[in-house]
């Protein structure tokens, strides 16, 4: 395989927006693109789009760190996220820290933060969106540094 690559792309039901502001103060999300269904080039299909979406976020793209995720407000399904987690890595407790407590507002504490046998600090929570993260002290690693 040539430089093939997995990105997550989360479907927010309608608050994708919300979510994007959410990240960008908790853990430094930065917006790289955002299109709305009303910007797309070409019209959607009569009925994928549920009435009152023509501003919903239809695809957007944003950092964290040295990763990249995709997102959209989807096609009006709210199904909440399940079987899977957004793992972030940082390089201190205090980083971990306020990762965890940014990300938990409104949220619910899986794990709490703590030592264990892999990471010096590692927790587990859901945030506000439905969104699971588990937040631990390790080096970032990138495809590029893999190599």
């Amino acid at each position: 395989m040539s430089q093939n690559f997995i990105q997550p792309y989360l479907f927010f039901g309608g608050r994708c927006e919300e979510a994007l502001a959410f990240y960008k103060i908790a853990i430094g999300a930065e917006i790289e693109m955002l299109m709305r269904f009303s910007d797309s080039p070409e019209p959607c299909q009569p009925g994928m789009v549920p009435e009152g979406y023509e501003n919903k976020v239809m695809h957007a793209s944003f950092r964290v760190g040295c990763t990249s995720i995709l997102a959209s407000d989807g096609c009006g399904d709210t199904s909440p996220f399940a079987g899977f987690s957004l793992s972030i890595s940082v390089a201190t407790d205090a980083e971990a820290d306020a990762a965890f407590n940014a990300l938990l507002e409104g949220g619910e504490v899986l794990m709490p933060l703590t030592k264990t046998f892999w990471s010096p600090r590692f927790g587990m929570l859901t945030d506000k969106f439905g969104m699971g993260w588990m937040i631990g002290v390790t080096p970032c690693e990138t495809p590029e540094t893999n190599s």
